[in-house]
């Protein structure tokens, strides 16, 4: 979305703006889906929450946590007189019209497919994403079966494989153990029972591991939760997964270093950290307080 508006947009700190509010939706739109954010999909894979039942519950507390920053961050964007779009002359490529809907059809559907996989045969998720893996390479071979190895190197699974952001992996890997470390020696459940007896109330106590996930990275942090909160305590599909899901799926918006989704626009538009904390980090916050308002008003009333 960030490459999309630096070809609509040419004023910087307008860029800077739509992309602070692309990070905010970006982060809102994955939480309510068990493959939308990591920390939702964590959850999902670890038995905390079930695909259907999470939709259901946040979408609508999702939404809202999107909605109220794009109604006030319109009345930020400057109103600019040269609405001219330039159209460069799109380059010829090795693909057809045809063939690239197909492949973007099949590989949404593969998404898709991985939810029902894991509800249909009660297996791992990650069985569904090879299998959709699988699918799609097939495909695409069938596709570009009648090209030569060089226009068919770039559009194969192989060359997007080779792609992967292995330092990524191997980092959240590593926090992963770290984690499995903690609660292996007893120290998370040390915390868990420090929050309980301090901070009673359990709305607080995600709300605040949610404003936590700001500054910490939020995979860390649901991790830790999972280890500090059995199912035994708390079952599948509890107030307590669903409010975290939300939590720690949007509270990273408030500071752009919160989320994924931040980084890479600060990579891209070299967007600094004060200039976020000033202008969108009030944005953000109103919006997750929002939606967490939305989320228990609608507990307490279904």
């Amino acid at each position: 979305m960030v490459s999309l508006i630096r070809k609509l947009l040419h004023h910087e700190k307008d860029r800077w703006i739509f992309a602070g509010i692309i990070v905010i939706a970006a982060n809102a739109g994955g939480a309510w889906s068990p493959i939308g954010d990591v920390t939702t999909t964590m959850l999902w894979i670890g038995g905390q929450i079930t695909a259907l039942n999470i939709i259901l519950r946040l979408f609508l507390s999702s939404l809202f946590c999107m909605i109220i920053p794009v109604f006030i961050a319109t009345f930020m964007i400057r109103k600019v007189n040269d609405t001219t779009i330039v159209v460069k002359e799109r380059k010829a490529t090795d693909t057809t019209a045809v063939e690239r809907k197909t492949v973007f059809i099949a590989g949404m559907a593969a998404l898709l497919f991985v939810p029902f996989f894991k509800t249909l045969t009660h297996l791992p998720p990650f069985m569904g994403m090879l299998l959709s893996l699988g699918f799609m390479w097939i495909l695409t071979e069938l596709i570009h079966r009648g090209k030569n190895d060089q226009a068919r190197g770039s559009l194969s699974v192989a060359h997007a494989l080779r792609r992967t952001d292995t330092p990524t992996i191997l980092f959240f890997l590593g926090i992963l153990l770290c984690i499995s470390a903690l609660q292996s020696v007893g120290l998370l459940m040390e915390w868990a029972g420090f929050l309980t007896t301090h901070i009673s109330n359990q709305s607080v106590i995600i709300l605040v591991i949610g404003l936590i996930s700001a500054i910490v990275d939020n995979v860390p942090l649901v991790a830790a939760v999972q280890g500090m909160y059995p199912l035994t305590i708390y079952p599948a599909d509890h107030f307590f997964w669903e409010f975290l899901a939300y939590a720690t799926g949007t509270g990273g918006s408030i500071l752009i270093i919160g989320s994924a989704a931040g980084v890479a626009a600060m990579g891209m538009e070299k967007i600094t950290f004060f200039w976020y904390f000033k202008r969108i980090a009030l944005l953000a916050l109103a919006g997750y307080l929002a939606g967490a308002l939305i989320y228990l008003l609608e507990f307490k009333l279904l």
